[in-house]
């Protein structure tokens, strides 16, 4: 960061309080339990924008009562004192008359004659001493309290918010950094952007941005957190720069890297990668490269579809291995992603597979299904149970989970 921004150019390092829980371990600890990180603030330059009243932590009622033990009409208040100490120093400029009364030293009033004159007309003035005025401070004036570089009252990402991305970050964490350091209109970068809660926090805070992720992974989960939170749509909201668009690029992206080209297929149907945290790895995989969860009645109970994807040649055999690893794994439904195009005996595999049928729904659907990338492309959907609604039969309402390729 030195090298980047320049040594002089740091500012402050933050330490955030992310938890209080300590992670328990059946071994003698060897050092001081972590709850906190680290979080470096540099500047470009000595020009830069920085406003800590737009991120002041307000008030508490108890601690309103507590600071503010006056009250009048208005609400309640605290006196604070109009008149400078000697200790101050002079100010000829400030030494005048206001309704008979003047400055007790040469140190004169606090404030100008013209702000003092707009603080009697809001009432926010005590004369109850005629020769020693106090303004009337209240909550509102200082909006809260100011923040220090010890950051404890933003707890890690949890419920709802949390989509199982090992690094995310909570949204309050980078809303209060990008408030702070920006105004509305503003650009937001964040280049390493992972699962994109900087960019939803731009989103939400009215600034303009640009994520930036090596992973096809993370490009795929900020595609879906912009849609499931704003309902934004790449191309027509956003653009997206470095992802296929057509067969040849897919074709270059899986000679590249077939891992990524993986993860970027499976991003079409929204299935989530096999394995912890979708850190796919090297080896056997079980013939699992991604999931998807759905719910078709009443018992909540999520069933499975089974995602394989092939990006070389692809054959009869393949097919008959992935209905393998469905009776195995007791899936319900079983989906091949191809970049060739499947062979008429890969076709009749998968129609000898037969069909699922929900109970719920009431409907039918192929047990084995062969997609393309030239159909996803093209906007083909894979035929599933709805994985993001609530299912519903007669008078019971089951909620179905937030979209699972988020949970990772």
């Amino acid at each position: 960061m030195d090298a980047i921004f320049g040594f002089g150019n740091f500012r402050n390092e933050i330490v955030w309080k992310r938890t209080s829980s300590l992670k328990t371990s059946q071994f003698k600890d060897r050092k001081f339990g972590t709850v906190t990180d680290t979080i470096l603030f540099y500047t470009k330059s000595d020009d830069y924008f920085f406003d800590s009243e737009n991120v002041k932590i307000p008030f508490t009622n108890q601690e309103i009562i507590e600071h503010y033990p006056f009250e009048d009409a208005k609400g309640r208040f605290t006196k604070s004192p109009l008149f400078r100490s000697m200790g101050m120093g002079e100010r000829p400029n400030l030494c005048y008359e206001y309704k008979g009364v003047s400055a007790t030293s040469k140190a004169g009033w606090k404030i100008s004659l013209d702000k003092l004159k707009e603080y009697d007309k809001k009432g926010d003035v005590d004369w109850t001493n005629p020769k020693v005025p106090y303004r009337k401070y209240r909550p509102e004036h200082t909006k809260g309290w100011l923040i220090s570089n010890l950051w404890s009252d933003i707890e890690q990402t949890g419920g709802n918010e949390r989509l199982g991305y090992p690094t995310q970050k909570p949204i309050a964490l980078l809303e209060r950094i990008i408030k702070a350091s920006s105004n509305e209109g503003d650009v937001i970068l964040d280049p390493f952007c992972g699962c994109g809660t900087a960019i939803v926090a731009a989103q939400n805070l009215n600034r303009k941005w640009i994520g930036i992720d090596i992973t096809h992974l993370s490009i795929a989960l900020m595609k879906y957190r912009l849609k499931d939170t704003f309902h934004l749509e790449p191309k027509k909201d956003y653009n997206v720069v470095g992802e296929p668009e057509d067969v040849s690029s897919a074709l270059q992206l899986a000679n590249d890297d077939r891992y990524q080209f993986q993860w970027w297929a499976l991003s079409l149907i929204k299935a989530r990668p096999a394995g912890a945290g979708g850190e796919k790895k090297k080896g056997a995989d079980k013939g699992i490269d991604g999931l998807i969860t759905f719910i078709d009645d009443q018992t909540g109970k999520g069933k499975r579809v089974l995602v394989q994807v092939k990006s070389g040649h692809v054959k009869s055999g393949d097919v008959r291995d992935l209905i393998g690893v469905l009776d195995r794994e007791k899936a319900e439904i079983g989906i091949f992603i191809t970049l060739n195009e499947p062979t008429r005996d890969m076709l009749t595999e998968a129609i000898s597979a037969g069909l699922y049928h929900s109970e719920g729904w009431q409907r039918d659907y192929p047990k084995v299904q062969i997609l393309t990338i030239t159909e996803l492309l093209n906007g083909k959907p894979a035929q599933l149970p709805p994985t993001s609604t609530t299912f519903k039969n007669g008078n019971s309402v089951v909620r179905e989970p937030d979209q699972i390729y988020l949970n990772l």
